[in-house]
């Protein structure tokens, strides 16, 4: 099947950067859309960002500008850059991607990592 596992967490001062790293992996045949999203201690889980077809982003509107999503599919790995973070940007942050299988081609379905955890104090 399909593993998604985010990386690049951390604890980060405000006015900081992180830049976090998804990495699909098993039998993975392309990926058409890639999101990121964040949850936070007793809130809902927003989304972040999105890119899809490769180029095309979508933002929240408090990230933009801040955020920067990018997709590397020679190597299945989607990034979020973030910049000039603060302390409401801390949360675990999560990879969710619209994978088809070299096996159910040309059926596609969301996937989810396990997250990451982002935490933005002085």
């Amino acid at each position: 099947q399909v593993q998604l596992v985010e990386s690049g967490g951390g604890l980060v001062q405000p006015g900081g950067s992180l830049q976090l790293s998804c990495t699909a992996s098993g039998d993975v045949y392309r990926i058409s859309v890639m999101r990121w999203h964040r949850q936070a201690p007793g809130k809902q889980r927003e989304l972040v960002a999105t890119i899809f077809d490769g180029t095309n982003t979508n933002y929240a509107d408090s990230m933009k500008g801040r955020f920067a999503i990018s997709m590397d599919n020679a190597r299945n790995t989607a990034r979020l850059q973030m910049n000039d973070l603060q302390p409401e940007d801390g949360a675990t942050y999560y990879c969710n991607e619209k994978i088809s299988t070299r096996s159910t081609w040309p059926n596609q379905r969301y996937y989810w990592g396990r997250g990451t955890q982002v935490t933005v104090a002085s």
